[in-house]
């Protein structure tokens, strides 16, 4: 930057971004004031004149002197002062001033308090003034703002991982403003902020507008991230030890196959864990797509097939096929990989299987489903049914049938047997055994209702009901599922091993052969 004021080029021809850069530089070196210069002389109104070294005193601070073209100019308007603002021209920014004769202008030019002269000073002192410059205001902003951040983070992290916890909903359809309920975020949000000032500060309306980390997408951006440190810290875990894989498939609300993968191994501790390892979208439910997700899931985490020690599945025929199931698929490539049916599914699945190969057993629990249908189908109908059981036992205790006591007559409901869930064949056949007489009553009560269709569903089920072959496999069925419950329910303990598994069996063997 050259400091003969001559050679200047305009502020306005410098780049933008530098232009305050290059002003207080200037500032920061003074201006140019050759005193000890031999000042050439002019001649003004057949006088000879020329710069007056003393001016330099009365007007230090701006004053300066261009050697190359001998005038003056001012280095606070050359700096600030706009092209086009009213005051003085351009007699003290590029032309220079040259009439020696009346140095008196150089006061006219400083002017009153608001003069285009005075203004560019005041800019000057802003610039130089470290507390009052823009630059500096918006980095004091910026490391405010750095401070507070982790504070803002932490505190949707926090809430983010209470409502993953507890698998609770994020959002409501009314997030605004004056709604009672903006949505399980925000409202822990605002809980977290009552109980916290530092949070209180950062958050919600006195986070920055456009940085309030509360947007859908913010919410499952950090979702992603809690998902992506909890599979790399079971993989850190896991680390070059042995495992197993449980996998079963789903359809999700929006009808979406997805498939749940489980890791079970052994810790550094010796304890034998189980951990959810994620969920994967699935294109379909063949053997070979569940294996090449499988194995792209385990390749990101730096797992691989090769250390797999064990397989379980449910008994779908993808799965478990002796051909091309999932199972066999990864037998292939991995003999060590052995596959164990679920304990649970193993015991109940033949069970129930089995008896519903036998067409009164089957018949039977399709007639099951069919009161749960038609007596439970709705909330009206299962509260007059707990009316006509309670009724039911005060006459029973009355006449000294039963006993009463704590635990003893509960109040219980028709369930329903689910394919998924086993042990819900035996549930739903002792519920039904208790409850058997109040079933009957609200049955007829149907029956008698002026709807025509569920008088004749009511009428088929109360001539099932009072069937001999029904009431017989009902019994039976109780009794047999009843013997093996206690075992399936131990098989499927959390601590249980192969060991007690099978001293189990021998235990239970002898009493179903007394039973029989």
């Amino acid at each position: 930057m050259p400091s003969d004021p001559g050679f200047r080029r305009r502020i306005s021809e410098y780049y933008p971004n530098v232009q305050d850069r290059v002003r207080r530089a200037y500032l920061q070196k003074g201006p140019c004031q050759p005193v000890n210069h031999i000042f050439p002389q002019t001649i003004i109104n057949g006088r000879l004149r020329r710069f007056n070294p003393s001016w330099f005193a009365t007007y230090r601070p701006w004053l300066e002197y261009s050697i190359h073209k001998d005038a003056a100019y001012c280095l606070y308007c050359y700096l600030f002062k706009l092209q086009n603002e009213e005051g003085g021209g351009d007699a003290f920014t590029s032309e220079g001033f040259r009439n020696w004769k009346k140095g008196e202008k150089l006061g006219s030019h400083v002017g009153g308090p608001t003069s285009a002269h005075n203004k560019a000073r005041e800019k000057a002192d802003n610039l130089l003034n470290q507390k009052q410059s823009i630059q500096t205001s918006l980095s004091r902003q910026t490391d405010r703002s750095r401070l507070e951040y982790p504070t803002h983070l932490n505190a949707s992290v926090e809430a983010i991982r209470y409502l993953l916890r507890h698998g609770l909903a994020f959002r409501v359809h009314d997030e605004s403003l004056n709604s009672t309920n903006q949505g399980n975020f925000l409202e822990f949000l605002k809980v977290l902020s009552n109980n916290s000032d530092a949070i209180k500060g950062v958050v919600l309306k006195n986070a920055p507008e456009n940085h309030k980390l509360t947007s859908p997408d913010i919410q499952k951006y950090i979702v992603r991230a809690c998902a992506i440190e909890i599979s790399n810290s079971i993989a850190s875990e896991l680390g070059d030890a042995c495992f197993a894989i449980m996998v079963d498939e789903s359809r999700d609300m929006s009808y979406k196959e997805q498939m749940a993968i489980v890791l079970r191994y052994v810790d550094a501790r010796g304890r034998v864990v189980e951990r959810f390892f994620g969920v994967v979208h699935v294109a379909n439910t063949n053997a070979i797509t569940l294996k090449a997700t499988i194995e792209a899931m385990l390749a990101k985490h730096g797992l691989s097939l090769s250390r797999l020690r064990g397989q379980g599945y449910d008994g779908a025929t993808n799965m478990r096929g002796e051909f091309n199931g999932l199972k066999t698929l990864i037998l292939k490539e991995n003999k060590s990989a052995f596959y164990i049916h679920c304990f649970a599914h193993q015991l109940q699945l033949a069970l129930v299987a089995v008896a519903r190969k036998h067409r009164e057993i089957d018949s039977m629990f399709h007639t099951v489903s069919n009161i749960s249908n038609v007596v439970g189908a709705s909330a009206k109908r299962r509260d007059i049914l707990r009316e006509k059981h309670a009724l039911r036992i005060l006459e029973v205790l009355e006449t000294g049938e039963i006993q009463s006591g704590k635990g003893l007559n509960q109040e219980l409901v028709l369930k329903r047997p689910g394919d998924t869930r086993w042990s819900s064949h035996y549930n739903a056949l002792v519920n039904l055994v208790v409850i058997y007489a109040s079933v009957i009553k609200d049955t007829e009560t149907i029956e008698e209702s002026a709807y025509a269709e569920k008088r004749a569903e009511a009428t088929a089920i109360l001539i099932q009901m009072r069937c001999f072959e029904f009431v017989f496999c009902l019994h039976l069925m109780r009794a047999v599922l009843g013997l093996t419950f206690e075992l399936s329910q131990a098989r499927q303990e959390k601590e249980q091993d192969i060991v007690n598994a099978i001293e189990l069996v021998r235990i239970e063997t002898p009493t179903s052969g007394d039973e029989n």
